[in-house]
């Protein structure tokens, strides 16, 4: 490979936003596209398999990271599970069809312009989405990502739907613009599988001679001329190599690697970056910064049969093989539904989940029989936290440190305590007392334990991440964000970043959907930055 191999454009990346962006720029066939990916191919059954994806934690397929000890949170570090593979996340996550909520997106637009509105994203997401039976003009029908009902859902999730109603929640069609009940969670799969952006983008451009996708290939710096980006250093199979580009960078890691990958470049806070030796291209203290996160806790209980315990008998093999059905199409979280912990409140601060099989340990122990998780998610933290390197190593891990729980006023562990409120009283139901025992997988305690003890101990001693961080390279129209609206990076010139990070702040929803329309709008916005190029190039 000669060390001055050229692209049009190097995408970093090929999870939501990444494998949408690097597909979308290779529709031009005038123009060069690398995609660059740290992992390895999505090749590994369990990718595919719906119920399997927590097979994949601490595998080579997860970058397994783990944030600091947390004091909140009984002095656990909470394991962060991430995709490395094509697809990135995408290929690893619960496959949930969440947009959240107008006013997130609008909110967003207050940040930064009103082309981040909902209204201006509407067509962003028609465009990505595929809805099965769709008959909604504000969401998608032919978009690249299959989303589905689920093929077999159990039966339990039906019970926890007719709970909902007992204890005065309405059950409503999924992803309106203001949801105000709960849902059949719909999923991106097709035909029973799971569908990534990998299916949805890169493997239709699989056949374009000017897009080249490499696996195995990790960033490690992206090269300046001054403050002009003009390049990416990577290592794969254990050597350094350069490529160069005639137009732009864009950085689609996520909300660990992109801050990390900025700060490695000398881009970020100043003093840091000097006391590590990287040399400074541009002080941007907000690099890495206002990193925020879904907490959920939750309650398990043992519960009748037909939960996903049994997903691994050779019966249900055969039919997901075979058909496509069965317990192993299962995405996990089966059911979800918005609500707020305080009348007064304009919007949900809460969103309920549910799960037909006790999700223990952050998925990384297996069931010991069978039960059923309902857990509540804290929506919009009011605690934030920071990505910060350990090193100017490219390849160590960076230090995590989510802050979970550390708002001074408590707010984010009051709404997280009610929440639980929420799920034991949904548990006490007649439809769910009806199917469920005494014994409680989570948290521990016999029956001298008070409601409220037994939540205080489902969060200090159970809670963990719902795998959506973001924000940490944060978009505004203000001098501090970390890009300006147009995804920019501050201070430089030629590098964008377009995932996760760079999210105003968190929506009341999953992160997936939103991850993929940043990556769709990306697209858009280099293309109109190219013509205005070539307008000015005709112009002299």
């Amino acid at each position: 490979m000669s060390s001055n191999e050229t692209f049009d454009y190097v995408v970093v990346g090929a999870g939501a936003s990444g494998a949408t962006l690097a597909a979308r720029l290779s529709e031009d066939p005038a123009i060069s596209v690398l995609l660059l990916e740290a992992g390895g191919p999505d090749k590994k059954q369990e990718v595919h398999i719906p119920a399997a994806f927590s097979k994949l934690f601490r595998t080579p397929l997860d970058w397994d990271y783990n944030t600091e000890p947390q004091e909140n949170l009984g002095d656990r570090s909470i394991y962060w599970p991430r995709g490395k593979m094509l697809g990135g996340s995408t290929s690893l996550n619960a496959m949930m069809w969440v947009r959240g909520y107008a006013a997130d997106y609008d909110g967003w637009a207050e940040a930064a312009g009103a082309e981040w509105s909902y209204q201006a994203l509407l067509p962003y997401f028609r465009r990505v989405e595929h809805i099965e039976g769709n008959t909604d003009p504000d969401q998608g029908s032919g978009g690249a990502v299959s989303i589905i009902h689920q093929r077999s859902p159990r039966s339990h999730t039906a019970t926890f739907l007719k709970a909902v109603e007992q204890a005065g929640y309405a059950v409503e069609s999924p992803n309106s613009a203001r949801p105000e009940g709960f849902s059949e969670t719909m999923v991106n799969q097709k035909r029973g599988k799971r569908f990534s952006t990998a299916d949805a983008y890169l493997k239709p451009a699989k056949g374009r001679t000017n897009l080249t996708v490499r696996t195995d290939a990790q960033a490690t710096r992206v090269i300046f001329e001054g403050t002009q980006a003009t390049g990416v250093e990577y290592v794969s199979g254990g050597a350094t190599k350069k490529v160069f580009v005639t137009h732009e960078i864009v950085l689609s890691g996520g909300a660990i690697n992109t801050p990390q990958l900025l700060l490695l470049s000398g881009v970020g806070p100043a003093a840091d970056l000097t006391a590590l030796g990287i040399e400074v291209v541009v002080d941007a203290p907000e690099v890495g910064a206002n990193l925020q996160d879904h907490l959920i806790a939750a309650l398990i209980i043992e519960s009748d049969e037909d939960t996903l315990f049994a997903a691994e008998k050779p019966a249900q093999v055969v039919n997901f093989l075979a058909r496509g059905k069965g317990m192993l199409t299962s995405n996990v979280g089966e059911a979800y539904g918005f609500v707020r912990t305080q009348p007064d409140l304009d919007l949900p601060d809460i969103e309920i989940i549910f799960a037909p099989v006790p999700f223990v340990s952050e998925g990384l122990v297996p069931p010991t029989g069978h039960g059923i998780t309902v857990g509540a998610i804290l929506l919009q933290p009011e605690s934030t936290g920071r990505i910060t390197l350990v090193s100017a190593d490219p390849l160590a891990k960076p230090k995590i440190e989510p802050a979970y729980l550390t708002d001074p006023d408590g707010k984010d562990r009051a709404a997280l305590m009610a929440g639980l409120g929420v799920c034991a009283d949904l548990i006490a139901t007649p439809a769910l007392s009806a199917v469920t025992g005494s014994h409680y997988f989570v948290p521990e305690g016999g029956d001298g334990v008070t409601r409220e003890e037994r939540s205080a101990l489902s969060l200090a001693n159970h809670s963990h991440t719902l795998y959506h961080p973001t924000s940490t390279a944060r978009m505004g129209s203000d001098e501090g964000s970390v890009v300006d609206p147009e995804l920019r990076v501050r201070g430089v010139q030629g590098l964008r970043v377009a995932d996760a990070s760079i999210m105003p702040k968190i929506i009341r929803g999953h992160t997936q959907a939103p991850c993929i329309v940043i990556g769709e709008r990306a697209a858009d916005l280099l293309a109109s930055a190219r013509k205005t190029q070539v307008v000015r190039s005709s112009a002299r």
